[in-house]
């Protein structure tokens, strides 16, 4: 299996993870059983919006980055796939880090369309 692959995978897995720990903390430090309030600049709110971010794409791309990672990937794919995870964790740090998540950020952004991008072309990849 490649190492890269492998370590990409890795960092999808602790940051969906450290997003989980983090909402749970949160809650217990403010007696939150559940919910939040609706505030895009409430820590908490913004913590459980990039865990559900994360949670949607961290899985298939997972899935995407072990199997084409068994296939003896070119460099190019290990560069996508290293791509695809920088991506997903600026996009973390542009929900969780800038006051509110009612503006747009260049992190949210960046981490987005890199994503999509990365994501897209990775799929292409299996058609090789």
């Amino acid at each position: 299996m490649n190492t890269v692959a492998l370590t990409c995978v890795m960092v999808l897995g602790l940051l969906l993870s450290g997003l989980g720990l983090s909402i749970s903390v949160m809650r217990f430090r403010e007696g939150t059983n559940i919910g939040c309030e609706a505030d895009p600049a409430n820590r908490l709110h913004k913590l459980i919006r990039a865990h559900a971010n994360t949670a949607e794409y961290a899985p298939f791309l997972a899935v995407l980055f072990l199997y084409l990672g068994a296939r003896s990937p070119s460099m190019a794919v290990e560069s996508l796939i290293v791509a695809a995870t920088a991506c997903r964790c600026l996009l973390v740090i542009g929900l969780t880090t800038w006051p509110t998540m009612a503006k747009p950020n260049p992190f949210r952004f960046i981490g987005a369309l890199g994503t999509y991008g990365a994501g897209l072309a990775l799929c292409a990849m299996l058609l090789r």
